[in-house]
């Protein structure tokens, strides 16, 4: 495995770090081979990137034989859309040097946790549309393959995580309706790998079923997970991503398992 360390910077904008877990290929096994890649938008309610939703996810995306990225978005005090673009100009680079980091530039997922579930939400449902259309990249360079949204914020409305908004917009509160991405959600939306848990305090479970509910009635295919157990912000939800019991539950950690099941079988 090797590391790669990209900054990421639109125009002006403050720059973000884009991280790769890049598997070489062995001429023993197949030189020629070429891997989906997972680009990660940790969590954090756009005040902070969590560890907890990094390198230890990468790790797990690597092993299970995908190329693996971790974007550190700009959180606040920067505000919309700055951490979208630097997500679509990462998407844009992984894509350039799909050859050289042997990536198939047909299959990169967008993967977010919380916040950074509602980040990838917003280029799945963005990508296409005149909220990219001028800042240098073509839809087809900066378009995701899949999504993989684990307990994401999804609605600006009665569900939302006013923390996250907040953070996001500042005081300037007019791109809230927009920003309710089970809103935006139309054919062009990417296929998508959902979980949740019940139980989640902080988000309630109610934003995944309104974006599922959303790709059910614009035809998206869709994997929708919900656990009866467990608090907000587990990631793997193993023991690895914090020796506290709160996180680790077995009966939830199935999910990674599940979600390259998916992967391999619909992307």
């Amino acid at each position: 495995m090797k590391l790669i360390h990209q900054p990421i910077q639109y125009q002006n904008e403050p720059a973000a770090k884009l991280t790769g877990y890049l598997s070489d290929n062995s001429p023993e096994i197949d030189s020629t081979r070429v891997r989906p890649a997972v680009v990660i938008c940790p969590g954090g309610g756009y005040e902070m990137t969590s560890d907890r939703e990094a390198e230890p996810v990468a790790l797990q995306v690597i092993a299970s034989g995908c190329q693996a990225f971790v974007l550190r978005y700009s959180v606040s005090p920067t505000r919309y859309p700055m951490a979208l673009h630097q997500l679509a100009y990462s998407v844009a680079l992984i894509r350039q040097h799909a050859a050289e980091w042997h990536v198939d530039p047909q299959k990169i997922i967008v993967a977010g946790f919380s916040a950074g579930g509602h980040l990838a939400a917003c280029l799945g449902v963005f990508w296409h549309t005149a909220e990219l259309a001028n800042i240098g990249l073509s839809p087809a360079q900066m378009q995701p393959n899949g999504l993989l949204l684990s307990y994401p914020v999804i609605t600006s409305g009665e569900y939302r995580h006013q923390g996250s908004f907040n953070n996001l917009l500042g005081t300037d509160q007019a791109a809230l309706a927009k920003l309710s991405v089970d809103q935006q959600v139309t054919n062009m939306t990417p296929p998508t790998f959902i979980w949740h848990t019940v139980a989640d305090g902080s988000v309630p479970v109610e934003n995944s079923l309104l974006f599922a509910q959303a790709l059910r009635r614009a035809g998206v295919p869709f994997e929708l997970h919900l656990f009866p157990d467990g608090r907000h912000g587990l990631s793997l939800a193993t023991p690895e991503v914090n020796p506290d019991q709160q996180f680790d539950h077995p009966e939830v950690a199935v999910w990674f398992d599940l979600f390259i099941t998916w992967l391999r079988h619909n992307i």
